[in-house]
């Protein structure tokens, strides 16, 4: 496979056209990806060559390249080059309760984690309502590092009160199932409710995710609650943007609407 992508030379960018020149090249680039001519992981010309070629300026190349790096089509990896991004990575929002070593695992992806930080401790007025536990009971956090096929994916912090499970302030994790080890600890996992929403990398979160500071990141805000009612954990993670894609299922339950309910 070629490494660098070939600039169609048939295309022209509209001067006189009222569509702004950013957005032309945009488009143009947007056209080749989709169209499969480029290829993932293919490098694009530098912002001389797309000058030259297209007779445009610097501004132009960065603000096309840049709307389609926010949008999750490009990669710039420093020092080396900006390249076309591989297809994203999906995941289920809302269907089955799993965690995400056993989520990839099964899907046949190489899961590895990295514990960035392990301490016991009370934590702040927030999280501790949010577990509905007084503030200064101790409680396990986790700063774990998930890796798929060896690339930095989610950067999650998870927070457990210490007393359902004693156990997980020595655990190894390493490469495990969180959940799966809650089970085997006698803890009957079963429901959670997520919140969505979206950020930009700052110095720490874009060294350890392998990406550039500013980079988009999807947030998720997650609560995790035994049979009985009790909070178990409450965890933020953070998920590369240019690597992840969220799926829904919806239900339209016609019953209800159609009596009016």
């Amino acid at each position: 496979m070629n490494d660098e992508v070939k600039l169609n030379n048939d295309y022209v960018i509209d001067k006189e056209s009222p569509v702004p020149y950013y957005h032309q090249l945009k488009m143009y680039l947007l056209s080749e990806i989709e169209s499969g001519s480029w290829l993932a992981q293919q490098k694009l010309p530098s912002e001389t060559e797309f000058c030259e070629h297209f007779d445009i300026s610097r501004t132009v190349v960065r603000q096309a390249i840049k709307e389609l790096q926010n949008q999750g089509h490009l990669t710039t990896e420093k020092g080396r080059g900006t390249f076309i991004a591989r297809p994203k990575i999906i995941t289920g929002f809302v269907q089955n309760l799993v965690g995400f070593y056993e989520d990839f695992t099964k899907r046949g992806f190489k899961v590895t984690t990295h514990i960035e930080k392990r301490k016991v401790g009370p934590v702040s007025p927030r999280i501790a309502e949010v577990l509905r536990i007084e503030v200064s009971e101790p409680v396990v956090l986790l700063s774990r590092i998930r890796k798929l096929n060896d690339e930095p994916s989610v950067y999650v912090t998870t927070y457990i009160p210490q007393k359902l499970c004693p156990k997980l302030a020595h655990a190894d994790l390493e490469n495990k199932s969180l959940y799966a080890f809650l089970e085997k600890c006698g803890l009957d996992i079963h429901k959670g409710h997520r919140y969505i929403g979206v950020s930009l990398a700052n110095e720490h979160e874009a060294s350890l995710l392998n990406i550039e500071v500013g980079a988009p990141l999807i947030e998720l805000d997650s609560m995790t609650y035994l049979k009985n009612g009790q909070p178990l954990e409450y965890f933020h993670a953070l998920h590369r943007g240019d690597r992840t894609k969220f799926e829904v299922d919806l239900v339209r339950f016609k019953d209800i609407y159609l009596s009016g309910k």
